[in-house]
């Protein structure tokens, strides 16, 4: 393992490392993201076999500014309205590539279309800015399983990684996705920015993507029924839990007696947000029983609820 710091030699360092087709962990806003040169078919090669994910589910790529973005992907007046008011921040756009984008294909999963962000955290900023080429960024964590948003758990996976530390992670869910077509608006997926913020800018409701025709599962990456999970059982249910179980609750006010941690004690979304994978992290590691589950109480769907939910019925999906 290669744990590097925040500073401007290390963070030239690991833009060296990403150059030459090599994987550099490095933290965003949202998740610690693992990530490739977009426009190396190896390193991205490298970057889905590392992670085990199917080479359907597309790569987010990561830019330093949106006129970078607007290099690679065709935006309309929507999607530019967007990146203006929500960049730097945790809201990923897709949009038609353009004929002249660099990206490798296998990072689009061949798709005609482009998952785009601009991240606000300083040194993911930082170290885009020294790439100076589009960087793709899955969550840094084996396929399928809890994203990190810490570096331990980073570690916990790929133990042999490079990595840039930042800490803990503040928004702690991965980027809401809207996709930008000129006949539609589409809700992708939920995260760290509320869909009613959205909407509220554009004026409009976002559509849901049709369930029939295209696989929408392919549109957008985290849109896989089983994703996020952790090695036990997830259930979120209102029932009590057994003795061998893990309890996961919000706003607190439950006994039990094997562990148990709360996502907000002050029934805070974002807090919420910001404590769940940490929190799936302990609860799954603090388990002895193979058999023993990881209970959650659910969480009120306004605002970022939306989003936790979403990620916590992916990870009890079956």
């Amino acid at each position: 393992m290669i744990r590097l710091e925040q500073d401007q030699t290390s963070l030239a360092q690991a833009a060296a490392i990403l150059r030459r087709g090599d994987l550099v962990a490095f933290p965003t806003e949202t998740v610690y993201g693992l990530g490739a040169d977009a426009r190396n078919p190896e390193a991205v090669a490298k970057l889905f076999a590392l992670k085990g994910r199917p080479h359907f589910n597309p790569l987010i790529c990561h830019v330093a500014t949106i006129d970078a973005a607007q290099q690679i992907g065709a935006f309309n007046d929507t999607a530019l309205r967007l990146a203006e008011h929500f960049w730097p921040g945790p809201l990923t756009l897709v949009v038609p590539r353009l004929p002249q984008c660099p990206v490798d294909l296998l990072a689009c999963a061949g798709l005609p279309t482009i998952a785009l962000r601009v991240p606000a955290h300083a040194t993911a900023q930082a170290l885009l800015a020294k790439c100076d080429f589009p960087v793709a960024a899955p969550s840094a964590n084996v396929s399928g399983r809890i994203s990190p948003t810490h570096p331990d758990h980073v570690f916990s996976s790929f133990p042999d990684i490079t990595l840039v530390d930042g800490g803990a992670c503040t928004v702690g869910l991965e980027s809401s996705i809207v996709g930008c077509f000129d006949d539609a608006l589409y809700w992708l997926r939920a995260g760290g920015i509320a869909r009613s913020e959205i909407e509220a800018l554009v004026g409009h409701r976002l559509q849901t993507p049709p369930s029939e025709g295209e696989d929408v599962s392919k549109l957008a990456p985290g849109r896989l029924a089983r994703h996020y999970a952790p090695a036990h059982q997830l259930v979120i249910s209102e029932a009590p839990p057994g003795g061998d179980d893990a309890l996961i609750t919000f706003a607190g006010g439950e006994a039990h007696a094997g562990p148990q941690t709360d996502l907000s004690p002050s029934r805070d979304l974002t807090q919420a947000a910001a404590r769940l994978y940490a929190a799936l992290y302990e609860m799954d590691q603090a388990l002895t029983a193979p058999s023993a589950k990881i209970i959650v109480r659910p969480i009120p769907e306004t605002g970022l609820g939306e989003a936790i939910m979403d990620r916590l019925r992916r990870a009890a999906a079956q």
